[in-house]
């Protein structure tokens, strides 16, 4: 059993001693999260493991490392592509360059999906992405570009739904029990680390992708980043969210127009 008020004093401690904000995230959800990491590592109590955490740089890393979800997949939701493709690929190709954040990017498989569609849509040459997330090493493992060869099934069905215009294994190559995705994808990439919760906004983009992360948060958070968002778009930008995840409390919420209210696919009018 995890008190409230320990727990409220572990996230403040956390805060003020590394910058990292979890008071606003759906706290059912970080307990568990706490509670899982607790019983893998054989920490008894909270306390002991907020001694831990706060004495060794290492131990918090990898706190965090699993604390923070990366759950993700190449063209996960393949449907989602397929209207970005339909509703909001030729509007973009209208900008003579153009820059998509992806918020939350994980271990990189959307960004990747991403760089795929954007290439099929001859866009990709004069197209940024700028890929963040919390977790640093979620972050390398994007950078590396290396999938688990299990995964391709699974990838290739998805990449074929999400209207795929050639054969999936051109983008990537095989080698033991790994693929690596091709160089050329990764030209226009740039990773790093930006947490929602707490920093700013750092560039104008005409798409920002977030999917899967807000249901993590609590509705102030989650109003305070589509704030963010906000703020980060260009005036008939695009914001695309996950299928469990609205607008609904959000401030701006009368900012933005549904342009495809199953994929909760947005575009900015005010």
């Amino acid at each position: 059993m995890i008190a409230n008020e320990e727990y409220r004093q572990f996230l403040e401690s956390v805060r003020f001693v590394y910058g990292y904000d979890f008071t606003e995230y759906a706290e059912a959800s970080v307990i568990r999260r706490i509670r899982s990491f607790m019983e893998a590592n054989q920490i008894p109590s909270l306390k002991d493991l907020g001694k831990m955490v706060m004495k060794d740089e290492t131990a918090f890393e990898h706190f965090i490392q699993e604390i923070t979800v990366n759950v993700t997949e190449m063209f996960r939701d393949p449907l989602f592509y397929k209207s970005l493709r339909k509703n909001v690929i030729s509007r973009l190709a209208t900008y003579p360059f153009i820059k998509v954040w992806i918020a939350g990017c994980s271990t990189g498989e959307e960004v990747y999906s991403m760089a795929i569609l954007f290439r099929e849509e001859g866009l990709l040459e004069r197209t940024v992405i700028y890929a963040t997330d919390i977790n640093q090493d979620a972050l390398q493992k994007a950078k590396e570009g290396i999938s688990a060869i299990t995964n391709m099934k699974n990838y290739t069905e998805n990449y074929l739904k999400a209207g795929g215009k050639n054969s999936f294994s051109d983008y990537y190559k095989a080698k033991y029990n790994s693929v690596l995705w091709d160089k050329s994808l990764r030209q226009n990439i740039v990773f790093s680390v930006h947490n929602l919760a707490m920093d700013k906004s750092f560039n104008e983009f005409q798409l920002i992708l977030c999917r899967n992360v807000l249901i993590y948060f609590n509705q102030s958070l989650q109003s305070k980043v589509i704030s963010l968002f906000y703020e980060s778009l260009c005036p008939f930008g695009f914001l695309g969210l996950g299928n469990k995840e609205s607008l609904l409390f959000a401030e701006k919420q009368k900012c933005f127009e549904e342009i495809d209210r199953k994929e909760k696919i947005f575009m900015k009018t005010k």
